[in-house]
């Protein structure tokens, strides 16, 4: 599921959550609506780049990713992975939710 949320701060921001309800993708703050509709709309189209997923590591040795826009910007950031493995069965779910696209206004955090 993809919620977009109005913020305390007035800024907009997407979640993306699997089946199970865990937060896949938390996305930068956008400053107006029309914008983070218009990154949401977009998912399918910036996930089929190949450079759309950055695969890191912290200094805890986690693993995390982040996704970016075909200008190359960061539009969100995943948790934290324990393993390799896990970091990308996390970005696989996350292309299948894009997929998906089941959208869900919240209003207010």
């Amino acid at each position: 599921m993809i919620e977009i949320k109005k913020t305390k701060s007035a800024t907009f921001e997407f979640l993306i959550r699997s089946e199970s309800g865990k937060v896949l993708l938390k996305s930068i703050p956008f400053t107006d609506e029309r914008s983070v509709n218009e990154t949401v709309g977009n998912l399918s189209r910036t996930i089929s780049t190949v450079k759309s997923f950055e695969r890191k590591t912290n200094f805890n040795g986690q693993f995390l990713f982040e996704l970016k826009n075909p200008q190359g910007r960061i539009i969100g950031s995943s948790g934290l992975y324990s393993s390799e493995a896990g970091m990308e069965n996390g970005i696989k779910n996350l292309n299948n939710r894009i997929l998906e696209q089941t959208f869900v206004n919240n209003g207010t955090l």
